[in-house]
């Protein structure tokens, strides 16, 4: 099995200030990978850059998945909630760059709305404004949303924050079927029991990689006080730095 993503010599900033540090590794297609660290650390940076939202600063991603397999969810606070649409319309525009922006929803495409909101557990939810639902119920769209988009790679930016217990659960769930489907799922997380549970690799940063590989491996306490110096002493006015020598540019 091939890679669908690999960091070379990454850097990732905004305003020409570094916030993801000379990033090397490579993410293989099918994995269940947790990227984890302190506040600050760049991870949804990171995320973002796989998305294409940000350019790097220097190094590169190279991507082996096309841009139209790729389905990222952003935090939830970063999602507008007084857009006036209604929960259908918003799971509907997981079908986008199948029916394009402006296209028609058929009789098959209605089904797998109809198939997505049951799957997340909001059948009778389709006429209520997203700006209604509480904070489970709005991230059980986003899922439903997502099942539609079809990706290869989902990237997901802290998913499970403030949730209840039983949205957590039935969120995991979708995770796990995405991951035995083979597609490749990346997720922000801060909880490191669930990390434990349900993600067999993880990338703990600190605004550079302190320890990628097997999560039991990663996840210790060694490493975590590592993470969390090595956040504490970043100097946020460094300036963006050139290519390290003996790293590929």
């Amino acid at each position: 099995m091939g890679n669908v993503l690999a960091f070379r010599n990454l850097t990732l900033g905004y305003d020409r200030h570094p916030a993801v540090h000379h990033l090397d590794g490579d993410v293989a297609e099918g994995d269940l990978l947790a990227i984890c660290g302190p506040n600050g650390a760049g991870k949804s940076t990171l995320l973002k850059g796989i998305a294409g939202v940000l350019t790097p600063l220097t190094g590169r991603i190279e991507g082996h998945v096309p841009a139209r397999e790729i389905a990222y969810l952003p935090q939830a606070a970063e999602v507008d909630r007084s857009f006036p649409i209604d929960v259908y319309d918003l799971v509907s525009m997981g079908l986008w760059r199948r029916a394009g922006l402006f296209g028609g929803i058929n009789r098959a495409d209605r089904a797998r709305i109809e198939h997505a909101l049951a799957a997340v557990g909001l059948e009778g939810f389709e006429a209520r404004p997203i700006g209604t639902l509480s904070g489970g119920q709005m991230q059980r769209a986003l899922f439903a949303r997502l099942l539609l988009q079809d990706a290869r790679l989902l990237l997901l930016d802290e998913p499970f924050t403030a949730l209840d217990a039983g949205t957590i659960t039935d969120l995991t769930a979708l995770v796990k079927r995405w991951n035995g489907e083979g597609r490749t799922v990346i997720a922000v997380l801060h909880d490191f029991e669930l990390v434990r549970g349900l993600f067999p690799r993880t990338l703990l940063l600190a605004r550079e990689a302190v320890a990628w590989g097997a999560t039991g491996e990663v996840l210790t306490s060694h490493n975590l006080a590592e993470a969390r110096r090595m956040c504490e002493a970043w100097d946020e006015d460094a300036p963006a730095c050139g290519p390290v020598s003996g790293r590929a540019a």
